[in-house]
């Protein structure tokens, strides 16, 4: 794999970590739902103007892009409401390690999916690693009977089995432009989140910058750029190669709550994440590709 799609690899997952700080700034003005309405309202726009800068036209029918419509609530309206709610009990590092069970949830959704990919016995293993490491970050709060904290990380488990489902969905679109895809899909997402906002939590009264500064970087940066090119780039590296981001994403939320708001990164917070991190390897194979290796002889 060249330089720089590793770079590329690399600067998504950063990217992606800092969705929880931007979220725990938002928290504090404005409501889940708006959050998610914001993001995904501002991300179509953008997605809009470079499909038809491109000169792409909506070659898809009907019943297509209903289901893209639906793809959308499922893989970001429902997701990014439920983010910024359990972000008013938990940490941006704790958000940021938990969603990395993602490729765990993939799996377990793709073991009941018809005619989804089958866990072998390595796979099922890296599921019991995974949640073996929310498990560990769950212990402080259930030592200090924290139930909103317990909540909370359900809550993002909530979301990344959304993401499971997603993934398994979205095969059944892989013969249309990854771009009508996004497009449609976060289309959908604004137009079911629009009336649950206005009638739940409002019309939303920003005065601060540093929320709508916010709102651009989850909205732009972390969802219409990542998602324009995440495509293109998965055919190219692979789906393996590039799950790699799954480990920057966690690293880049712990940093940025540390050194942004002052949030202390605890042992439990390390041992959860390497305990996550040892499922995943387990998931794409790599960990026993490691083992299995040969040791060179003298």
């Amino acid at each position: 794999m060249r330089l720089t799609d590793w770079l590329i690899i690399i600067a998504l997952g950063t990217v992606w970590g800092g969705s929880f700080l931007f979220n725990a700034i938002m928290v504090q003005e404005i409501d889940p739902i708006t959050i998610s309405f914001g993001r995904v309202f501002f991300a179509a726009l953008l997605c809009w103007v470079v499909f038809f800068a491109l000169g792409k036209r909506i070659n898809a029918k009907g019943r297509t892009l209903a289901g893209l419509c639906l793809l959308g609530i499922i893989n970001f309206a429902i997701p990014f409401a439920l983010y910024p709610l359990a972000q008013k009990s938990v940490s941006v590092g704790v958000a940021g390690i938990t969603n990395a069970t993602t490729p765990i949830m993939v799996v377990i959704v793709s073991q009941l999916w018809p005619g989804g990919e089958k866990a072998t016995l390595g796979k099922s293993l890296g599921v019991l690693a995974g949640f073996t490491g929310v498990a560990i970050l769950m212990l402080p709060a259930l030592q200090q009977d924290g139930q909103s904290e317990v909540w909370a990380i359900g809550l993002i488990l909530m979301a990344t089995l959304c993401y499971g489902i997603a993934m398994n969905i979205v095969r059944s679109y892989h013969h249309l432009d990854s771009t009508l895809t996004t497009c449609v899909a976060l289309t959908g997402a604004s137009l079911a989140l629009l009336p649950l906002m206005l009638a739940l939590e409002g019309i939303p009264a920003i005065e601060r910058a540093e929320t709508w500064g916010s709102i651009a970087y989850i909205s732009i940066i972390a969802t219409a750029i990542p998602f324009l090119i995440v495509y293109k780039l998965v055919e190219r590296v692979g789906a393996t190669n590039f799950s790699t981001a799954t480990f920057v994403a966690p690293i880049s939320a712990l940093l940025l709550g540390l050194i942004v708001l002052g949030e202390p990164i605890l042992p439990v917070h390390l041992f959860g994440m390497l305990a996550i991190f040892v499922g995943i390897l387990m998931i794409d194979g790599r960990l026993f590709l490691l083992l299995k290796k040969p040791k060179p002889t003298l």
